[in-house]
């Protein structure tokens, strides 16, 4: 028994031991991120003279941009370095800057506008350790307003202790942010079940086989937007219709949510990533249930004309997007012995 409790003390002193100096590292890591963000704004609006709108701002940050890109990877668009921009004036004194909270912390503080508001935030989010999910529910659920309406402020704060966890040591570390930073691979694991990750492997297979000027570029290409990360299942870029196609799959009904997803994701492509001379940006909807197959195309309202005409001939039809899909399904569930 004692040696027992001696085995496990020693366990728990260098589990302790190895916690705390992961813990250090990721702070580190992400204090140099927000170090390094801090400066890049800087000299941001130094250039730019305070003329972010002027045309040679834009003009400052486009070239800037794919310059950065080129040698740095991901995570320098135009739009995360008007947010660099944004953190700098929102926190222009270097020396406050807390090595407590994250990029994806000071993204979201930099977005409120009154000062003191801010730095209450910043106070409560280092005393409380929260978490970015819980400093995003607090500033949208008006906990500023709300402490000081109170009469019993300590249950105002033990509230979001209930409803969103807080600071993970190794939620750090796999931060999409942190890994840009880093210059590493993005490694993340498929989320939907296994039926859909097969339906995946043949789709993409499927598409370039076609013959119509498919050409693969990624798979779960991450993407993101107001600090959240999402996930598109299958990208290509069609050398014929000189376009990008955005693909989802959905093992199950397809819903408004769905469908809203996708037109945001062929928006942000337009936005974000094509280039000028690319036609717009083309999304396709699968829906793989058990009885019933569902393929929607989604494109911009000004694109309609163009993909009728266009788009059409050399893009898989409904037809065959469903028949393939069927065929996949079946053969995979009489494999895995999941037919009824």
């Amino acid at each position: 028994m004692a040696k027992d409790n001696l085995e496990r003390s020693t366990y728990l002193s260098i589990k302790e031991i190895l916690t705390s100096a992961r813990e250090k590292a990721y702070k580190a890591v992400n204090f140099a991120m927000v170090e390094a963000y801090w400066n890049v704004g800087k000299l941001i609006v130094e250039a730019q003279d305070g003329n972010e709108r002027a045309e040679y701002g834009d003009y400052l940050l486009k070239n800037i941009s794919k310059e950065l890109t080129k040698e740095f990877g991901k995570g320098f668009t135009i739009t995360n370095l008007k947010y660099m921009r944004q953190f700098y004036l929102a926190f222009s004194k270097g020396h406050t800057l807390c090595d407590q909270l994250s990029w994806s912390h000071y993204r979201l503080l930099s977005k409120i506008d009154d000062e003191n508001i801010r730095r209450f935030y910043v106070d409560e989010c280092v005393e409380g350790n929260w978490s970015v999910r819980q400093l995003e529910r607090q500033i949208n659920s008006f906990y500023y307003q709300r402490i000081l309406a109170s009469q019993n402020k300590q249950n105002v704060r033990n509230e979001i202790k209930q409803l969103e966890k807080g600071i993970q040591a190794e939620d750090i570390i796999k931060d999409p942010f942190v890994l840009e930073f880093m210059g590493l691979n993005d490694h993340r694991d498929f989320t939907e079940i296994e039926v859909e990750k097969a339906l995946m492997d043949n789709l993409q297979k499927f598409l370039l086989e076609l013959g119509k000027g498919f050409s693969f570029v990624a798979r779960q290409k991450r993407i993101t937007a107001e600090g959240d990360h999402f996930y598109i299942d299958l990208v290509f870029y069609n050398y014929i219709l000189k376009c990008f196609i955005l693909i989802d799959l959905k093992v199950g009904k397809l819903s408004h949510q769905d469908i809203g997803q996708m037109d945001f994701y062929v928006r942000y492509f337009e936005n974000e990533i094509k280039s000028d001379s690319d036609n717009p940006t083309i999304g396709i909807i699968l829906s793989s249930e058990r009885n019933e197959t569902v393929v929607k195309y989604s494109v911009l309202e000004e694109s309609k004309q163009l993909f009728s005409a266009k788009y059409l001939p050399y893009l898989p039809t409904e037809e065959e997007l469903k028949k393939e899909l069927k065929r996949e399904r079946n053969l995979i569930e009489i494999e895995k012995g999941l037919q009824d």
